[in-house]
């Protein structure tokens, strides 16, 4: 068997045991994945079905595999085994309780379908991996389960919220649409007291209930509600370079997780040492307070107010804490 047969009988498997993961699949997202054309993809499911996989053509929507059907399971290799196990690292740091343990009991399942020698490397680098930096971590209540569970089943939910800039709490009814992690972890909503959609920090929600009452379900996506954001506001945009070779790994790690936060649009790779960033921002204060951090890796290519502000913030830090000269 030559290399083409091999990456094609590869391709066949995961082609399988991706249909087993979704209801339907169309030919266009399966060539995506598997970086082919769709012709190819008409040539495999034909090979499966002659193979008797019993796949189904279901007309305006795509493939899928009859109900019931099960191919055996597919062993997991050992780079992916410990893929898993850092995900298993990070959550029980990054997630609530409730998670964690979920997390741990599937990770205790993937041990078990490893050979012995599986089994023995994996634990032999459980403490070979840890996660330290547990400041972006959550508190020990079950808020992401609970909020992951009411975006599910489309429950609202009642939170006790305090924001960055009030010293009350105030209750809220919201209807979660998504959570995503970025320094912290957030989720976007609809707040049925603001009527409009909000961002909430799950760390400043003091108190949680979901309710067994459910909302319509909302065709709007996290991608949506970031899309809208940026219409919404006039925005500037501002194009910077990053030192990528240059920059100590921990630092570009939080470049990257808050990024989102500043209204980033856009990233192209200039060379092994430098990557082009553009932002689309409505305060160049907000975003220059941000860029200060990482001051000797970030070139500003526009606008020059943005650079005009970063000096300015860089002189009042001197000024702030630098010594006194005499």
């Amino acid at each position: 068997m030559n290399d083409t047969e091999v990456s094609r009988l590869a391709r066949l498997v995961s082609l399988t045991t991706l249909l087993q993961t979704k209801r339907t699949l169309t030919a266009t997202e399966l060539a995506l994945r598997f970086g082919v054309s769709t012709r190819t993809i008409y040539r495999d499911i034909k090979t499966l079905e002659s193979a008797g996989v019993p796949v189904m053509t279901i007309d305006g929507k795509g493939y899928a595999l009859l109900e019931g059907y099960r191919i055996p399971p597919v062993m997991f290799t050992q780079q992916e085994a410990l893929s898993l196990l850092t995900a298993e690292k990070l959550a029980s740091k990054r997630t609530d309780v409730k998670t964690a343990e979920l997390i741990r009991a599937a990770m205790d399942k993937l041990r078990a379908a490893l050979k012995y020698t599986g089994r023995d490397h994996i634990e032999s680098m459980t403490s070979r991996i840890q996660v330290l930096d547990v400041q972006h971590g959550m508190s020990g209540d079950n808020t992401y389960q609970a909020l992951l569970g009411a975006i599910s089943a489309h429950y609202l939910v009642h939170i006790s919220y305090q924001s960055a800039d009030a010293n009350s709490v105030i209750n809220r009814i919201i209807e979660p649409i998504g959570l995503y992690l970025s320094q912290h972890w957030h989720v976007v909503a609809f707040c049925r007291l603001r009527n409009d959609f909000r961002d909430f920090r799950l760390d400043r929600i003091k108190d949680t209930m979901v309710s067994s009452d459910t909302f319509p379900v909302r065709t709007e996506t996290l991608q949506r509600y970031w899309d809208q954001e940026l219409k919404r506001r006039t925005k500037q945009k501002v194009t910077v370079i990053i030192l990528t070779e240059q920059i100590p790994r921990p630092l570009y790690q939080q470049f990257n997780d808050s990024k989102l936060l500043y209204g980033f649009s856009d990233q192209k790779k200039l060379s092994k040492h430098e990557s082009e960033m553009i932002f689309m921002v409505g305060d160049l204060h907000y975003i220059a307070r941000w860029m200060l951090t990482f001051a000797g890796y970030v070139k500003i290519i526009e606008p020059v107010e943005l650079k005009h502000q970063l000096k300015l913030l860089a002189e009042q830090a001197f000024h702030a804490f630098g010594y006194n000269e005499g």
